[in-house]
């Protein structure tokens, strides 16, 4: 296994770049959608979500609100971070399980991790891929395409750790700045460069015969 971490910014193209990985032959752990399974109903995620933030943050059918947690969580951080406390230790130990089920995979496995530099988790990355968006264009998107207003998308930026930090842990960067055409071929081009490592690796561990 060639374990690649992905992260970025919200709002800065990580799913495109972890599509395409999978296009070239990568297998994904996406920890966002591990995030919903875990606070599904009748999960102790779910329970203790409820208990701590009232029956206010489930929508009509019982399902956890994400909008409506979030408005909470990211406008106060002692919120935020009781979520996380909530959350991170069965989504951390779902991506622990999934991992384990892949170790013997001879490929790229992609790690897509929002919170990578957050959560400090000393994990053997074998590359760490950093998908980088300024500020500006974050905020943009996510009043254009999330329906925030603009005050909610930069309390949402600046939620997450800045972008010199996630920089200073990537081995490679995928810089967001361009059409969304233009991102693509950019991914393609980092996704052929590590699976191709991959393989390599993998062949040098092959014994002979």
């Amino acid at each position: 296994m060639f374990l690649i971490g992905l992260t970025g910014g919200i709002a800065s193209g990580k799913s495109t770049v972890a599509e395409r990985f999978v296009r070239h032959g990568a297998e994904l752990i996406d920890a966002d959608i591990i995030a919903r399974e875990v606070t599904q109903p009748g999960t102790e995620a779910y329970h203790d979500i409820v208990e701590h933030f009232g029956r206010e943050v489930l929508d009509e059918d019982g399902f956890i609100d994400r909008p409506a947690l979030g408005a909470i969580v990211f406008s106060d951080p002692g919120q935020r971070a009781v979520l996380n406390e909530i959350t991170h230790p069965p989504i951390m130990a779902e991506i622990a399980d999934q991992l384990e089920l892949l170790v013997a995979f001879d490929g790229c496995v992609v790690l897509d991790v929002p919170l990578l530099v957050e959560a400090d988790i000393d994990r053997k990355y074998d590359a760490i891929v950093v998908v980088a968006s300024r500020e500006h264009l974050q905020v943009e998107r996510l009043v254009r395409y999330r329906g925030l207003t603009e005050v909610d998308a930069k309390q949402r930026v600046a939620s997450q750790a800045p972008l010199e930090a996630k920089l200073a842990r990537a081995t490679h960067v995928i810089w967001n700045d361009v059409s969304l055409a233009q991102l693509r071929e950019r991914a393609d081009e980092v996704a052929e460069r590590l699976c191709t490592a991959a393989r390599s690796m993998e062949a040098a561990n092959v014994p002979d015969n």
